[in-house]
Parts: structure tokens; C-alpha cells; sequence
């Protein structure tokens, strides 16, 4: 049963099978791998109950995001076995005109102004990023909106975008959309994405598998990376060819 079960209603249930959403859009041939904001701010420094990080970092997820890190490293090893591009996404390290910078994010968490660590943003130590690896940083929720996303994967001529991070009913599902609007085939790993709320993680991963992507739990991934063909992209990315 789909973790999402429990918090539909038979009458969501049936709506959403009758107007016929929810049929599976399929890889591509050229993916790359997208990871957004598995940084310490959103994981804190170790697993500890949620509301025992929130005290230390306060946007951490908690327990269930370390336990996404760890999948999420295996996925990153099937990505780079067979030499797919690995994007990672997270904030600036620096500000923007003070608190200007945080845009309208600012009226609705007034605790924003909290990143007063340096590692805020840095991507947590066990899947750090590779000199191999392409770093965007991100000021909004879309990965994709006023960076350099679009560019990088009209250059690679990627076609699918695998997805994971956090928060799955925010960042990751501004990404999902926007890159659905791109007409990309976006692909959400379940157990690598993970959120502080427990019922909008999943009805979000509910809601992106019936209309924007295919939401696919790990193993099904790692399955379809293995049957690549090796060096996809070390063609257009020189500097895949020379990765461990």
C-alpha cells in the first residue's frame, strides 16, 4: 500500500482514478540527477527527534531526513557508476542586502533570519558534492526559476530529471512543476525525499505522481540507471569521464 493511503479519503480515491490521472509518464534515455537542499540546515548535525533539532537548526526535518541521506547515497553511487550527471541544489552562502534577499519568504517565517551557521547551506558530509559535480545556488523554491538549471540541461540534453531532497511539499515540488512545465519527464525517489510534516510529504508526493511526475520508490531507480549505457554524457561533460 502507498505510504499516501492512509491520508486520502475513498471519495479522493475514486475521484482521481475516474478522471483518469496518475498513469506513469516513463524514463527518458538521457537523466541526470537532481538533489535539492540536503544541506545541515535541513538536516541538522545527527538524527534527533524533530522537535529536539528545531531547537539547533530551525528548519531541520528531523530523524527522517538522515535516514533519506543514506538512500540517497546509493542512489548517488548508481548515478556515478555510470557516469550520469549529479546536480546538487542549495541557498547562498551569503546574503543579499541583508534580509532583502529573502523576498516575501521573510512574512511567513520570521525565524529565516536564522541562518547564523556557515553550514547552513552546505551539503551534508556523507553525499558531498564532487569536483564532478554541478552546485547550483538557489534563491527561491524552483530550483529551476533565475538559475542556471535550464541552461545546463539543454547543454547535456538530458530529457529526465531525477529528483530528491527536501522539503517534498516545498522545493521539491516548485522543482517537479516548474520542470514539468519544460516538458522534462521528472521522477521523484520516494525514500530520498523527505519533509518536516509528515502528511504533506505524502499527500505532495501524491499529488506530483497523479499530474507531474512519477514518483518511484529506490530500487526501481537504481534498476533503470544500472541498464544505461555507460558514458552518456562524458561527450558533452568532459570531466565525467575521469570520475571513480
Amino acid at each position: 500500500m502507498p505510504g499516501w493511503d492512509r491520508f486520502l479519503t475513498e471519495r479522493d480515491k475514486r475521484v482521481f482514478d475516474k478522471a483518469g490521472f496518475g498513469e506513469r509518464g516513463g524514463f527518458g534515455q538521457r537523466p541526470v540527477l537532481l538533489i535539492v537542499d540536503v544541506s545541515y540546515g535541513f538536516c541538522g548535525d545527527e538524527p534527533l527527534p524533530i522537535l529536539e533539532a528545531i531547537d539547533q537548526w530551525h528548519s531541520s526535518c528531523g530523524e527522517e531526513s538522515w535516514v533519506a541521506v543514506e538512500r540517497t547515497r546509493e542512489l548517488i553511487s548508481a548515478a556515478r557508476a555510470k557516469r550520469i550527471p549529479v546536480i546538487y541544489a542549495t541557498g547562498p552562502d551569503d546574503s543579499v542586502a541583508g534580509d532583502f534577499g529573502l523576498g516575501r519568504w521573510l512574512d511567513k517565517n520570521p525565524r529565516s533570519v536564522e541562518h547564523v551557521s556557515p553550514r547552513y547551506n552546505e551539503i551534508v558530509e556523507p553525499i558531498a558534492p564532487r569536483a564532478s559535480d554541478i552546485v547550483i545556488l538557489r534563491s527561491k523554491p524552483s530550483v529551476f526559476f533565475g538559475s542556471e538549471l535550464v541552461s545546463h540541461l539543454v547543454n547535456l540534453g538530458a530529457d529526465t530529471v531525477i529528483t530528491c531532497g527536501v522539503a517534498t511539499s516545498g522545493c521539491v515540488r516548485a522543482t517537479v512543476t516548474e520542470g514539468f512545465s519544460y516538458n522534462y519527464r521528472m521522477v521523484v525517489v520516494e525514500e530520498c525525499t523527505f519533509d518536516r510534516c509528515e502528511a504533506s510529504h505524502w499527500i505532495n508526493l501524491f499529488d506530483m505522481h497523479q499530474k507531474y511526475a512519477d514518483v518511484v520508490e529506490l530500487q526501481e531507480v537504481v534498476a533503470y540507471l544500472g541498464s544505461l549505457e555507460d558514458d552518456l554524457f562524458t561527450d558533452r561533460m568532459a570531466v565525467l569521464a575521469a570520475q571513480d
